[in-house]
């Protein structure tokens, strides 16, 4: 092969400028690096529970192998209707739901299908890694609403209001929000509704962690008045019933949105696969049980992370859903790479750097605590005695939980 030869000059020049994700660079690291303790990739630790896993092999067993419908299988459709009807919200399973291989790809096809070049996207950073690339993909442009930690990383309905112009068409809305942690409450986001059909715009929430709230209750957009029309709705199964490698979400909306993404779903994924779907009809009929156990697990490490953080003397809000921690690591005088990088060569922890998540996510780590209580309690030993040598004085000295206390790590969820 000739390595002399320059193949960028044939490449798409908006593909060959957006970055790698931060979030992989250090996964790419954590795997070639033995013994480290993983605060990084956002996984539950929890295997998938048997009962799902179970009708996922019946399935192949009685030969479900075959594509589905574009939109997928019906039963799923009406199993996840009737999930969203629990929430007020009414949409038909032949039209207005689409199942889509994971989040991310309904994420890719709701901006696809709605954004021209030249348009702009409102979107609240510090945010998840996709969201930015899929927009500046499709010829749009980000507008960005930076959110801090002395506001609980939420935006506000006249910030909404003062970046829209001529060019705006859509909010994009992740609450419970990755990285931060941070939750909506209901009054602020009736107030971003209102400007949002003052202005005619759409809003695309992302609500994969809201099954994952641990603080009030969360409160769904598409749910408020005047909103279901103007809302598409994504959720999948990844989170909340530990199910990430099966890759399945969906996206639920009026029909014309849905009809239009279905279109472009059709000439690229065609179907999310069958057995993967057979699974989530399992998951929503009876995998309640099990998520709940798995919330309360979450919750419970959630107060061992805030905790930890504030004791060793790393600023924190307390996060209110999801499974992150977002703490301010200014005050050890290195940049969020730095932090992440001298963590992980010297103490064998790794997290990921704020920056990955946007520019206003300088200054701040992401740590996941979809680990063990085991793996979060000498992750946290080792981060004390990291953030000391940088001059950092903790508030106290941060005590692991029993060991009789600490859960194992990879586990079956109960139920």
């Amino acid at each position: 092969m000739n390595t002399n030869t320059s193949w960028d000059k044939f490449v798409n020049p908006v593909v060959r400028t957006i970055p790698w994700s931060g979030i992989r660079k250090f996964f790419d690291l954590v795997v070639e690096t033995p013994g480290v303790i993983s605060l990084g990739v956002g996984e539950p630790d929890f295997v998938t529970p048997w009962h799902i896993r179970e009708a996922c092999i019946y399935s192949l067993e009685k030969g479900y192998t075959m594509y589905t419908s574009n939109f997928g299988l019906l039963e799923l459709r009406q199993a996840i209707a009737q999930e969203l009807s629990c929430t007020g919200l009414e949409y038909s399973p032949k039209n207005e739901i689409l199942v889509t291989v994971g989040v991310s790809e309904a994420m890719d096809l709701a901006i696809r299908a709605l954004v021209s070049p030249g348009d702009e996207v409102l979107l609240p950073e510090p945010s998840y890694v996709s969201y930015a690339p899929c927009i500046t993909l499709s010829g749009g442009k980000v507008v960005s609403l930076p959110t801090t930690m002395e506001g609980n990383f939420r935006i506000s309905a006249d910030q909404v209001e003062s970046a829209i112009t001529h060019r705006t068409k859509l909010l994009l809305l992740c609450y419970p929000n990755n990285p931060t942690g941070a939750v909506m409450d209901r009054r602020t986001l009736t107030e971003i509704a209102e400007v949002v059909q003052k202005h005619n715009l759409i809003v695309i929430a992302d609500d994969i962690y809201e099954k994952l709230t641990y603080i009030g209750e969360h409160t769904c957009i598409a749910a408020l008045p005047g909103m279901q029309e103007r809302t598409i709705l994504l959720n999948g199964f990844s989170k909340s019933y530990a199910m990430t490698g099966w890759r399945l979400g969906y996206a639920a909306g009026n029909p014309d949105f849905i009809g239009y993404m279905t279109k472009i779903h059709q000439y690229t994924m065609l179907c999310a696969p069958i057995t993967a779907q057979m699974a989530a009809i399992e998951a929503l009929r009876n995998g309640r049980p099990a998520m709940k156990n798995m919330v309360r697990e979450y919750n419970r490490r959630r107060l061992l992370v805030i905790h930890a953080l504030r004791d060793i003397g790393l600023p924190c809000l307390e996060p209110g859903g999801a499974f992150y921690a977002f703490p301010d690591i200014s005050g050890t005088g290195l940049s969020s790479e730095e932090f992440a990088a001298r963590l992980l060569q010297e103490e064998k922890v790794a997290v990921v750097p704020g920056n990955a998540f946007g520019p206003y996510g300088e200054g701040f780590v992401r740590c996941s605590y979809a680990a063990s209580m085991e793996d979060l309690s000498q992750a946290f030993r080792r981060m004390a005695k990291f953030v000391k040598s940088r001059g950092v004085r903790p508030r106290k000295i941060f005590s692991a939980v029993a060991e009789k206390e600490a859960s194992p790590g990879p586990k079956e969820a109960a139920g």
